[in-house]
């Protein structure tokens, strides 16, 4: 608490409560806030505009989840986190694109360390495509720069 102006008008001097708070630094705060959010909300909404055409299909079940491959440095491979035969890999592929109610497949997440041979990773690519998977992405870092 504030303590106000010394009264000598007596045999002992107090220091009085001052009663008013001193709402600058919390103005100032607000102001600082306010232009932070005028400036970062038109970011939060980049995109393309799209008129969307209604439709009355349900939503897409999304409760699946992706088949993950990984290569790892040296090159092996990976099916989530059990690793993999390069021999064994179509056969495995094969089963689970045979196991898929949806056309193409499920989705498949192919990850591949940085420094492998663009070979290697195309002969896996060729495999999850001989084993009838189409929904195949590439998982990158975002932002990361060379």
């Amino acid at each position: 608490m504030a303590m106000g102006p010394i009264h000598s008008g007596g045999q002992r001097s107090r220091r009085t409560p001052m009663a008013e708070i001193n709402v600058t630094p919390m103005v100032d705060v607000m102001l600082v806030l306010l232009i932070i959010f005028m400036v970062t909300a038109p970011l939060l909404t980049a995109g393309v505009p799209v008129d969307l055409p209604d439709s009355k299909a349900g939503a897409l079940d999304q409760e699946q989840e992706p088949v993950q491959i990984s290569l790892d440095p040296s090159g092996a491979i990976f099916l989530g986190d059990t690793p993999v035969p390069a021999e064994e890999l179509g056969a495995r592929l094969a089963a689970i694109a045979s196991g898929a109610t949806e056309k193409g497949g499920p989705r498949v997440f192919l990850r591949a360390d940085r420094g492998l041979d663009y070979g290697r990773v195309m002969a896996v690519m060729g495999e999850i495509n001989n084993a009838g998977l189409r929904k195949v992405a590439l998982v990158t870092v975002a932002g990361e720069g060379q």
